[in-house]
């Protein structure tokens, strides 16, 4: 028997995409997301696993005052997305896609890249009006080059000079690795143009995981990238995309490799899969793995290296939305916790607030650290080397559990703060443009 939890929200119909009302209902110790389109029926997803932490980690925000204008408000959220007025948070991170071209078909991927039909790129004229545009909206957000995949563009490393000269603080390239891999003059040039970090396709510690997920062994070259990365400044961050039954045992292994490659490495993001784009078929819950389920998988796979009260709810977006852990790595080995989960989450967050720190914290930790010269350690007193320290061995473990038309939250969505770029400027929530109907209609990108 279902219990009301209380949260209504709208949502969409994955048949028609049509708005409609929903909330969340406990079955036992799971939360799902209910609604009910008067033409297609009854939806019901997971969304949440374990009551206890889904009343601690929510938590309100506080809207940010200065609105968007970019798009009117005429058919409501998500139909008038570009922002418009009723969007409630800044842009963090712009997500700027500059090919449709891959040279990976996976079974999962946000974008449906690599198709034969994927057309031209845009010109480097085209992206740099795209990155002014966004820079006259949001010019204190960060920078994200993707994808299809970005380092099969010959002029990649002009673009990102062109980011960086525009006033960019932060600019990222998100990459699967196979060029950086296999060509080492790639790596080199980033640094020259200016690349801040890398957000690397990492699924695993295995080939096995490689073959399911991206259909050929990739852990080598993967590991060739990170080490190309590293020898020449650019900070690394890991992201696998977790998928139940084929990559989740691997969780605490993908930490302990990124602890072995740090401080090239700086940091784990993981994401769960959702199902937009290309994924291949109507998701059972069986088919999902929620925020609490990794945390409780880190612990446990970690030997409690890492706990579930290291992690806290997002400063920026919706509490439901993601999880964040900052540690330090001591001289013994060990890991130091500098983020604790209390009771201080349910304490209101303003949204400005929110997102100025989670643009700081991307900036702060996942470029790679200044290395001072070591003969200066052995004169630190213990303040100055936790100073060090903090520069250059911090670490991170994160997580963004990214929505579908199944589970999808309009009051989640309304408080995004990673938007992609569309291709005529507008800023759209990740969440909105990525998303696409049972029958593989897109919201906002086209899907062919």
């Amino acid at each position: 028997m279902s219990q009301d939890l209380s949260y209504h929200t709208q949502s969409l119909c994955p048949r028609c995409l049509k708005r409609i009302e929903a909330r969340h209902v406990t079955h036992g110790n799971t939360v799902f997301m209910e609604k009910n389109c008067p033409d297609h029926g009854l939806f019901q997803a997971k969304i949440w696993e374990g009551l206890e932490l889904y009343h601690q980690w929510r938590r309100p925000k506080i809207p940010i005052e200065k609105r968007f204008s970019m798009t009117p408000v005429q058919n409501g959220c998500p139909f008038d997305c570009g922002l418009c007025p009723d969007h409630r948070q800044h842009t963090c991170t712009a997500v700027l896609d500059i090919t449709a071209r891959c040279n990976l078909t996976c079974p999962f991927c946000f974008a449906d890249a690599g198709k034969q039909d994927a057309g031209p790129d845009p010109n480097s004229g085209e992206i740099q009006k795209l990155m002014k545009q966004v820079m006259a909206v949001s010019p204190t957000c960060n920078l994200q080059l993707s994808g299809g995949e970005p380092s099969l563009r010959d002029d990649l490393s002009d673009i990102v000079a062109a980011g960086v000269s525009l006033g960019f603080q932060f600019v990222q390239l998100n990459t699967n690795g196979l060029v950086a891999g296999l060509d080492p003059e790639f790596a080199p040039g980033m640094a020259k143009a200016g690349l801040s970090s890398v957000f690397l396709q990492f699924d695993g510690v295995s080939d096995p995981v490689y073959v399911r997920l991206r259909g050929r062994p990739l852990l080598e070259i993967k590991q060739a990238a990170i080490r190309n990365f590293g020898d020449n400044g650019i900070g690394v961050v890991l992201v696998p995309t977790l998928v139940p039954g084929v990559n989740d045992h691997e969780i605490g292994e993908i930490i302990e490799f990124a602890l072995d490659h740090a401080p090239a490495v700086r940091g784990v993001h993981f994401q769960p899969v959702s199902f937009f784009g290309r994924h291949g078929k109507v998701p059972e819950d069986s088919d999902r793995i929620t925020i609490p389920e990794i945390l409780e998988s880190i612990q446990v796979q970690t030997k409690e290296k890492f706990k579930v009260r290291d992690f806290t709810p997002p400063s920026c977006e919706h509490a439901l939305c993601a999880f964040s852990g900052k540690f330090l790595g001591q001289d013994d080995g060990s890991i130091r916790p500098l983020t604790l989960f209390d009771d201080a989450c349910c304490t209101p967050v303003r949204a400005e607030q929110g997102a100025k720190k989670a643009k700081a914290t991307v900036v702060r930790h996942w470029q790679a650290p200044n290395r001072t010269c070591d003969c200066t350690f052995g004169r630190e007193d213990g303040l100055d080397r936790f100073i060090r320290q903090a520069k250059q061995d911090m670490f991170t473990v994160s997580g963004m559990a990214f929505q579908d038309v199944w589970n999808l939250d309009l009051a989640r969505l309304k408080g995004c703060c990673i938007h992609a770029v569309s291709p005529d400027g507008r800023l759209i929530p990740f969440c909105a443009y990525n998303l696409t109907s049972a029958d593989g209609k897109g919201l906002y990108r086209d899907h062919g």
